[in-house]
């Protein structure tokens, strides 16, 4: 459904958006190659290791060498003129915890995604179709639950949802980490998903707003970058990390379908693990930084 809409967008976006001006610039090479290689190569090494281990060459290479490839991007971005990923934009407490949250809270949820199809259709029985109509109960809350942010962040500001967003998608997916071989989809499955679509229709609004909150005109672009950025790159670390993970898990069992929940387990449970994390940075970074929360003499101060 993304290519028609992005399409459409593509064609409409001229008749409604102002063509912005044009200026000079140079291109960060350094940068975007150090930030490429460096994320590249720790994904291969994580997904690698599922298979050679933690303590082989080739898992443990990849993993320094983007290691040391993300510690050029920081250095070059301190040094460059026009740099491609601003480092003042993690100066804000807010924003940077909107990063960590963001590429935290993707990382659960490309599990979920991944590990929840391969259980409805390898365990469950569903065809291909089924297991998409599953999703239905989660898509539905979330569409719904989305629909209200609007409201709910004029009333109660971006942290309050986001917050209990983060807290809704950990309770479901705490829940459907218990699936077992002998479990009922609308029990084990479906009802985790009305909290995980709840949880979701409350988070990305608001996560988005803060990654790019208190950004001025000159760093909009690169901050609306970062929040992309991070967002592919919990889904890329996310995915390879639980695959390592629940690799691990279901040996000696059978039948098939018996391994298979086994992964399906553990890849959820770590999921899950990633979203309390998630909910510890917005309580350590994002909530205590929100205006209602802050104290009548802090509101004064510039």
């Amino acid at each position: 459904m993304n290519v028609p809409i992005g399409a459409a967008m593509i064609v409409l976006a001229p008749r409604f958006l102002p063509e912005s001006s044009r200026s000079r610039g140079r291109f960060d090479l350094t940068g975007a190659g150090s930030a490429t290689l460096g994320v590249g190569a720790l994904v291969y090494g994580v997904i690698h290791s599922a298979e050679a281990g933690w303590d082989t060459a080739a898992t443990v290479i990849p993993i320094l060498a983007g290691a040391a490839l993300l510690a050029v991007l920081v250095v070059a971005e301190s040094r460059a003129d026009e740099p491609v990923m601003p480092l003042r934009l993690f100066a804000s407490r807010v924003r940077a915890g909107a990063y960590l949250t963001r590429m935290l809270y993707l990382g659960a949820m490309i599990g979920f995604f991944f590990y929840s199809t391969q259980y409805l259709q390898g365990v469950l029985g569903f065809s291909a179709f089924q297991a998409g109509v599953a999703f239905f109960p989660m898509t539905m809350v979330n569409f719904a639950v989305a629909m209200t942010i609007p409201r709910l962040t004029a009333r109660l500001g971006q942290a309050v949802p986001l917050t209990a967003g983060v807290a809704l998608t950990l309770a479901g997916m705490a829940w459907l980490a218990q699936v077992q071989v002998t479990s009922s989809y609308w029990t084990s499955v479906a009802l985790p998903m009305v909290f995980i679509g709840a949880g979701q229709g409350l988070v990305f609004a608001p996560l988005t707003s803060t990654g790019i909150a208190g950004v001025g005109a000159t760093d909009a672009g690169a901050a609306s970058g970062l929040v992309n950025t991070f967002h592919q790159l919990g889904m890329a670390l996310g995915l390879s990390l639980l695959v390592a993970v629940s690799a691990r898990s279901g040996h000696g069992l059978s039948p098939a379908t018996a391994v298979l929940t086994a992964h399906v387990h553990t890849a959820l449970t770590a999921g899950t693990v990633l979203l309390g994390v998630s909910l510890l940075a917005v309580l350590g970074l994002i909530l205590p930084a929100h205006p209602r929360n802050r104290r009548p003499r802090q509101l004064a101060m510039p």
